[in-house]
């Protein structure tokens, strides 16, 4: 059967180039992989109203693209492409392709085939459907059409093969990254976090759970079963790159469940739980090295954008023009294609321009990435944002981070601001401000497919286009009041935000600087290319004051502090125990690192003890406000001095007493007087309870970043009396140590 013929109504659309000499015998020796190039959810509408997932523009290359490159990469010889929706889209653009085409010389697969499955509604009832076919002859890669990977596969299907060797039970092995200081960006996206529970003896994977902020328990109830293992592992610092390695044992075990429709949350978590019963194994492959992930939703698109420019996927970037007929150069921080043109007086940074694009004079773009035959006028301005082929952004318009599909037509002066989705052919009329409440969605387009009537309000006069709407789908939210919500509205927009979801922070100060993504400087950013070939972890990233810090503060140091807060005023109960469990789960649910812990708890104390002072509370002098914020609840005082601060280290002491002082320095109505009064009492008392050792104090009075603005150095001025204190203290143990060992000579 030709490879451009559509199959019908489920049947296999099988295109096989010629047979070669000895293929017969080879066959069973195979590689073969599935790609799942539907997902079945709307992560990504309206975009994908009028085109599939897979074949979205990533750094201009359709996602496909890159996952037909790993595979190649890989030795996969034989590839099953599962298509669901657009399917014929799918079909016609690999049959077209020079590279990918079953007919083309250039194809580097044996076999292309197409299935469909007309009446499929998960990713489930495509692998059931898989196990029908019989087409699986023994063990083959697993893989969803938007990952983005450059791990090598041998040594990880060797270990898979070794272990099927001794045990006929190991059926499959999932593909892991560890997160660890890692600076790539898809290492920090946040929402949905996945809880492997693993054996570290041999990498046996016990148990799979998700977490998320938005769910009433903060913590994951652990099978009875598990502590049967004489190790175990909670890890929550691993990135599923979506990736496994399977035998035809999985295709069964799918099958044998008609409630598992998700690969994770259903099947994985299944199969583990009732392993009594099934009696499989499946491990879990942590890797330390190479990059991997899922363009899963437009948080990750962004995401793995960022990583692709700095060059993380190698040799997946633009320069290695992917794509037959792309012809990249990079030069200085851009990628520019032939014919793209940059007026004089212009700025364009840490971009890639598409062929033929054109910029006027006097525009300014920086991060973000133009698509072939764009057009932008003078003096406009766009920043981290993705303008797909075809599209105009006419004269004095800003895009800020945003996303604006082919053909879309942006007017003159208009804003178009942080978060905003604008599908294919939407024209925004000039003067035109989208608001940034709700984010703008804006689609040519309903959610059933329909032409949507023209909202003049919100895209002008001479506009086209209106707010898209997803229906609403009582099935699967939850609307009890004791049911959870559904964690995917944290992943259905290109900007990660807890806002309006019910997660109060309100009066809790916070230590965090959200900063932009774009954080490096363009010395930085001119070494990653110099250093392209490195994979070695860059520790600066890590820092508290780096971006990454930051990012997982805006999902924990809230919930955290409110917590401690609420427990430290609570006048019910004098056990502290029930709120470090809850902070401890928090930990979990975010991957919180002892720094961020660390200054989760500082801003909490500091803050309680702020309140103590306040005329609400009898205003409590600070020796006082001090003692009772630490000592009013059993177990406080442990709980700052085995989390808090985290050992007898000498820093960390010095890093304790520094994010107190930060915090007292950030709560508003507090005076830098009143504030430097309350930390000394704060350090006076921690010493007295043998919390914090003097020598971690006088460290902290001499590091420079006790003193590093004009309030942090007020602060730090009336803890002078305390610190000269502790050292003069410190010279009379040693004057009397020293007069004992003179006694002791004589």
């Amino acid at each position: 059967m030709s490879g451009k013929q559509a199959s019908k109504g489920g049947a296999a659309n099988r295109s096989k180039k010629p047979a070669k000499g000895g293929a017969e015998e080879k066959r069973e020796d195979a590689l073969q992989a599935v790609i799942l190039a539907d997902s079945f959810q709307d992560r990504f509408r309206p975009f994908a109203l009028e085109k599939p997932r897979c074949l979205l523009p990533l750094v201009n290359v359709p996602v496909i693209e890159y996952t037909l490159e790993y595979l190649a990469s890989n030795g996969v010889q034989e590839v099953f492409i599962y298509c669901g929706a657009h399917s014929e889209d799918v079909e016609t653009y690999i049959n077209d392709s020079d590279r990918w085409s079953p007919e083309s010389n250039l194809c580097p697969f044996s076999s292309v085939d197409f299935i469909r499955v007309s009446d499929a509604s998960s990713i489930g009832d495509f692998l059931r459907d898989l196990d029908k076919r019989s087409l699986i002859s023994g063990d083959f890669i697993l893989i969803h059409g938007d990952v983005v990977a450059n791990i090598p596969l041998d040594g990880i299907l060797a270990r898979h093969r070794a272990r099927r060797e001794a045990n006929r039970d190991a059926c499959m092995t999932i593909v892991l990254r560890l997160t660890g200081d890692s600076p790539h960006r898809a290492a920090k996206a946040r929402g949905i976090t996945p809880v492997f529970v693993v054996d570290p003896t041999n990498g046996r994977c016990l148990q799979y759970e998700e977490m998320h902020p938005l769910q009433k328990d903060k913590y994951v109830k652990l099978d009875e079963s598990v502590f049967e293992y004489a190790e175990l592992e909670m890890r929550t610092d691993l990135i599923d790159c979506g990736i496994d390695i399977c035998t035809p044992d999985v295709l069964a075990l799918w099958s044998e469940s008609f409630d598992y429709e998700l690969p994770r949350k259903n099947f994985l978590h299944g199969v583990l739980k009732d392993w009594e019963l099934n009696g499989k194994i499946i491990s879990a492959e942590i890797l330390e090295e190479g990059y991997g992930a899922r363009a899963s939703n437009l948080q990750m698109y962004d995401c793995i954008s960022k990583d692709i420019l700095h060059r993380w996927t190698l040799p997946y970037v633009p320069d290695s023009n992917l794509l037959h007929g792309q012809a990249y150069k990079y030069k200085r921080g851009l990628w520019l294609e032939d014919g793209a043109h940059i007026a004089k007086n212009s700025t364009v940074t840490k971009s890639v321009l598409g062929k033929t694009a054109f910029v006027d004079t006097g525009s300014t773009i920086s991060s973000s990435i133009i698509g072939r035959r764009c057009q932008i006028g003078k003096n406009v301005r766009i920043e981290n944002s993705y303008i797909w082929d075809d599209a105009v952004i006419e004269d004095g318009a800003t895009v800020l981070h945003s996303i604006v599909a082919n053909g879309a037509v942006i007017g003159k002066h208009s804003y178009i601001p942080q978060g905003a989705l604008i599908s294919y052919g939407v024209r925004i009329s000039a003067g035109t401000q989208l608001p940034s409440k709700p984010l703008p969605r804006i689609s040519l387009l309903t959610s059933e497919g329909e032409p949507a009537k023209t909202d003049i309000e919100l895209v002008g006069n001479d506009g086209k286009g209106a707010q898209y709407k997803e229906p609403e789908d009582d099935e699967d939210s939850d609307s009890e009041d004791e049911g959870d919500a559904d964690p995917a509205v944290l992943q259905s927009s290109l900007i990660y935000s807890l806002a309006g979801l019910n997660i109060s922070t309100e009066s809790i100060s916070t230590l965090a600087t959200h900063d932009s993504d774009d954080d490096l400087s363009d010395d930085e950013y001119e070494q990653g290319f110099q250093a392209k070939a490195n994979r070695e972890r860059l520790s600066s990233f890590a820092s508290d004051d780096s971006a990454a810090a930051a990012m997982k503060l805006d999902q924990f140091h809230g919930d955290a502090v409110h917590g401690l807060v609420d427990a430290l005023r609570a006048d019910d109960n004098e056990d502290f125990d029930s709120a470090k469990l809850e902070f401890m789960g928090l930990r979990l649910a975010n991957n919180a690192s002892d720094s961020m812990m660390r200054k989760a708890i500082a801003v909490a104390f500091a803050t309680r003890a702020a309140e103590l002072m306040s005329s609400e509370n009898d205003g409590l002098e600070p020796t006082k406000a001090a003692g009772q914020a630490l000592t009013s609840k059993k177990g406080a005082v442990k709980f700052i001095t085995e989390v808090g601060v985290g050992g007898n280290k000498v820093e960390l002491h010095a890093e304790f007493a520094l994010a107190l002082q930060k915090a007292l320095a950030a709560i508003k109505g507090l005076d830098s007087a009143r504030a430097g009064t309350l930390l000394a009492a704060l350090l006076q008392q921690l010493y007295n309870l043998d919390v914090l050792e003097e020598e971690g104090i006088l460290a902290w009075w001499a590091d420079a970043r006790a003193a590093e603005n004009d309030i942090l150095s007020k602060i730090k001025e009336r803890s002078r009396v305390l610190v000269e204190w502790l050292e003069n203290a410190d010279e009379e143990d040693s004057n009397e140590d020293s007069d004992e060992e003179d006694e002791d000579s004589d």
